[in-house]
């Protein structure tokens, strides 16, 4: 349907087994569309572990909305191995990529699509990331995007007359709340697996949301000479 997005992740393993992921996004809100569920787990009940910074109330979430839209991809490899080699296809609507990987590193961006597009007002900020999602990113790539995308958002908060920053202490801002919800998801993901293929996954994301701040302002002036043109 013209409303809607796609994006696929595809994995294939070496012993010629596969798993594929197809994700249904809202292309106006970039809201994940899903089917209802008739069971989850006990580690997507709201209150299980529920993030410092959670501002859902469990009288109106019994669940978390990240958990709930996770529990089945978690369930598909709550057994495997984080460092085990795969390839991994990601069909998004212009393009294909494909890059041989460990477990880790080509399911944490698909658990960035699902934790961002599920409904978690904390992460709602990281939403316009996932349209141009740039799977397997580089530290350098998702500084640039990220902080083009927060730039962008203020760009667009001057034009309606709005407080606009053009620092990027927003930006820190945005990452230390994103922080505090990958670390209480590290104890769901635990309880969902036996072994450490999803908590190891959700750790690779942390580490980006760690570092893009720190390192935001000195990689920009790294990324100063490409400029030149726009700074005469």
């Amino acid at each position: 349907m013209a409303n809607e997005l796609k994006i696929v992740y595809a994995f294939k393993f070496s012993n010629g087994s596969t798993k594929r992921f197809d994700l249904t996004l809202d292309d106006r809100t970039l809201t994940l569309i899903t089917e209802p569920r008739q069971s989850l787990p006990a580690w997507a009940l709201l209150d299980f572990h529920q993030c410092v910074n959670c501002p859902l109330s469990k009288t109106v979430h019994t669940h978390c909305p990240i958990a709930a839209n996770l529990s089945g991809i978690a369930q598909e490899f709550k057994d495997l191995a984080s460092l085990e080699r795969v390839g991994v296809s990601v069909i998004v609507q212009e393009r294909t990529y494909f890059k041989a990987t460990t477990i880790q590193h080509g399911l944490s961006p698909l658990l960035g699509i699902i934790m961002t597009t599920s409904g978690c007002p904390i992460l709602e900020p990281l939403k316009p990331m996932v349209r141009f999602h740039l799977p397997f990113a580089s530290l350098e790539e998702t500084v640039f995007r990220m902080v083009s995308m927060f730039l962008v958002a203020q760009f667009m908060r001057h034009q309606e007359g709005k407080t606009a920053e053009w620092k990027l202490d927003g930006l820190a801002g945005i990452y230390a709340e994103v922080g505090k919800v990958n670390k209480e998801f590290a104890q769901r993901m635990h309880a969902a697996a036996r072994s450490d293929a999803n908590v190891n996954a959700l750790v690779n994301l942390d580490v980006f949301a760690t570092m893009v701040p720190r390192v935001a302002e000195d990689m920009l002036k790294q990324l100063r000479p490409y400029f030149i043109a726009h700074l005469k």
